[in-house]
């Protein structure tokens, strides 16, 4: 008897397989069968008629680190279909250091409340090492599963104290106390590490206003961490400083790998910025020339929506991009703030810095800041142009002065990037941007994109600017293949983490944010609360957690989401380096063959692209023929004409993933090329290409009731 029984639901297997009507069924929060008209005997059946059933999102940019310790369900997270998170981004996590030293380097990075971050102090002494804190994770009654990364920047102020973190450079020794504290790290289980370098990201307490301790390691000290990461294959996940295309250009020099394993790297961001409407297109322009020409191996970051960030007066992330509006947010009290623009220098610099061009992200045009509430209700609705020009009034002057006069008072808002569906959804399809960079968990009064993997479906089923099994594929196990993860496919075996959704509700527009009191944390934060419900039900290992958008009681309360510990890591550079080039598509490199003959086969399916290669051997031949029998050298320059039809096969029937290498020359496909050849010739491809794909059907088949199995007798051991 099944404990629960899903009927004639439209089912999305997360792997961009075309839907069909199934019936799906759960035992002790596995999936134990997926097939039509499943015998009628559960505890519970669900008719899901007109639904649709995927796979739980992965959310790959949160900071969740303190919150999952306060209440490890995550329901603003979970309601919208998010059953995987990823934290420790942007160096900032809890892998090691003292509780003080945390708290003020996550509080204004990530401008949590003050009453969260007390909350958290309060529970008590935390972990010392790496090995305590992922024990401690499992602990802890999970709602969604979690991966942490190791944070940079906890780890250098854990080696060399705050103070010097923030200025000096590491010392060799500090450097190797680094390296072997991040080693025991990812033994342990962390996915990777994060390193950040963008000048938006202050520290709190003593030091407040300071740049990160990750900001202040060098190129040497980046490197080391990098190569770390390269050899196990983990992911070094960065955000470089927008100011300064000098650290974007030190990530990228770290990243190829055409003659050494890849360096797994993730990039924040990709987005259209309002400031420059052309600089989106450099994005795609990169991993063209890193990924298909270099061997890298990058994946950008986009944000699902538009970027529309929310402001107390002056207290937002978007003032610390320069030194007036740092000043202002370190400030205690809105008395103090008043001090310093009762002072006319102040008031200069303020004016001066804040239109100042380039460098700058934050666009500071006053005619796009729009005014949301405020004491004086007249304000309410208007710009800072629109609002200065009422008052007859210099826009800077009227600006300063209704932040002097408001202060935290005057809500505002503005959107900074990705505000054009067309470019935003171009880059959301990019095969190697990731939708993601929610920062859930952070920013609590300032952003609410809880719901942006949901967006991407919205948006599928809106424009149809891809199809929405690939929608899913991209918010499931797209992401999770690329970083290691365990999740985001719907299979016999796999843990029950599903969703259902209503198709004709996600063809309502994508809510907007509201300010409400989170009763959980105690705080105020802004969420997103999607009325046309969408999301009808969620579940994680077969619970429901979910009912018509609204979690359930037993989030926090019950242990259902595990630690994801990484898949796939490896010690040896050269097996990275092999298993990456023998990758069957960009984020599937995990399979049974060693011969690299049966993964030319799996990468050369369609006929058309077979015919087209085959053309190539022809061709490749032919040249070198013509130029000796007509004695005309200069017929060799044609030569490059047989790469350049194969490539052009797999441009336009069978986009896989070609290592450099093979596409310039390479023995091996050189042999695999010929050896096609022949056996098209002789009728006998098909029955290389059934051998193959049955060994690979059976592999995965074996696999997932191995991992079945395991997993069964660990929980009935425990």
């Amino acid at each position: 008897m099944f404990d629960l029984l899903v009927t004639n639901a439209l089912f999305y297997d997360g792997l961009g397989n075309p839907p069909r009507v199934t019936d799906f069924a759960v035992k002790d929060g596995r999936v134990v069968a997926i097939a039509p008209h499943l015998p009628r005997e559960a505890l519970k059946i669900i008719d899901a008629e007109g639904q649709w059933l995927c796979p739980g999102f992965l959310d790959i940019h949160t900071h969740y680190d303190l919150e999952v310790e306060i209440t490890p369900g995550l329901p603003e997270s979970v309601r919208h279909g998010v059953t995987s998170v990823v934290m420790g981004n942007c160096s900032l996590s809890l892998t090691v250091g003292s509780t003080s030293v945390l708290g003020d380097i996550f509080q204004r990075v990530e401008t949590l409340p003050k009453a969260l971050v007390q909350k958290w102090l309060a529970q008590g002494p935390r972990t010392q090492n790496p090995e305590e804190y992922l024990a401690s994770l499992t602990n802890l009654k999970l709602g969604p599963n979690i991966s942490p990364l190791l944070g940079h920047s906890a780890l250098r102020a854990h080696v060399m104290g705050l103070s010097r973190s923030l200025h000096d450079k590491a010392s060799d020794e500090e450097l190797n106390e680094m390296l072997a504290l991040a080693t025991r790290a990812l033994d342990a289980g962390c996915l990777g590490i994060s390193v950040d370098m963008v000048h938006w990201h202050k520290v709190s307490g003593p030091f407040a206003g300071a740049s990160l301790p990750s900001h202040h390691g060098d190129y040497r000290e980046y490197k080391a961490l990098a190569e770390l990461c390269r050899e196990r294959d983990a992911v070094f996940q960065v955000t470089p400083d927008p100011r300064n295309p000098i650290t974007f250009l030190n990530i990228l020099r770290l990243c190829p790998g055409l003659f050494r394993a890849p360096l797994r790297c993730t990039i924040l961001s990709a987005l259209d910025m309002s400031l420059n409407r052309q600089f989106w297109r450099f994005f795609p322009f990169i991993l063209f020339i890193f990924n298909r020409l270099l061997g890298s191996n990058i994946r950008f970051q986009t944000l699902t929506e538009p970027f529309k960030v929310y402001s107390d007066g002056p207290l937002t992330p978007l003032f610390e991009e320069f030194d007036c509006g740092v000043v202002l947010i370190s400030c205690q009290s809105h008395e103090q703030r008043r001090q310093y623009w009762r002072d006319p220098e102040f008031r200069r610099e303020f004016r001066k810095q804040w239109t100042r061009g380039w460098p700058r992200t934050f666009h500071r045009d006053l005619s796009q800041m729009t005014i949301v509430s405020a004491p004086d209700s007249s304000l309410i609705g208007k710009t800072f142009l629109e609002a200065a020009r009422l008052r007859d009034a210099d826009p800077v002057t009227d600006f300063m002065d209704l932040l002097e006069e408001h202060d935290a008072e005057l809500r505002w808002t503005s959107i900074g990037a990705n505000d054009r569906d067309e470019i935003r959804q171009r880059l959301m399809a990019h095969p190697h941007i990731l939708p993601g960079f929610s920062d859930a968990g952070a920013h609590c009064m300032n952003l609410a994109f809880f719901d942006s993997a949901l967006a991407v479906l919205r948006q599928s089923v809106h424009s149809g600017f891809i199809k929405v099994e690939d929608a899913i594929k991209r918010v499931s196990s797209e992401p999770a293949r690329w970083f290691h993860l365990d999740v985001g496919e719907l299979k016999v075996g796999a843990q029950a983490d599903f969703l259902l959704l209503d198709p004709d509700k996600l063809k309502s527009p994508i809510p907007a944010a509201s300010l409400v009191k989170d009763p959980l944390l105690g705080v105020e934060r802004m969420v997103k609360r999607d009325e046309s419900g969408a999301v009808k039900s969620v579940f994680i290992a077969g619970e429901k957690v979910v009912d018509h958008g609204e979690p359930l009681a037993v989030l926090g309360r019950e242990t259902l989401g595990r630690l994801l510990k990484p898949v796939g890591f490896t010690k040896d550079q050269g097996e990275a380096l092999e298993r990456f080039r023998n990758r069957l598509s960009a984020d599937l490199e995990d399979h049974p063959f060693t011969d690299y003959w049966d993964v030319f086969l799996l990468k050369h399916q369609n006929k058309a692209n077979v015919w087209l290669h085959c053309f190539a051997v022809f061709l490749m031949y032919l040249v070198p023929a013509l130029a000796l029998f007509t004695g005309q050298l200069w017929i060799l320059l044609f030569w490059p004409i047989t790469q350049s039809t194969g490539l052009l096969g797999h441009a336009l029937y069978e986009s896989t993933p070609i290592d450099t290498r093979d596409s310039i020359f390479s023995w091996r496909a050189y042999t695999s090329l010929n050896r096609m050849a022949f056996l098209v010739l002789i009728n006998r491809y098909d029955l290389e290409l059934s051998r193959v794909r049955k060994q690979l059907a059976d592999y995965r088949t074996e696999l997932a009731v191995t991992k079945n199995n395991k997993e069964t007798r660990v929980a009935h051991a425990s």
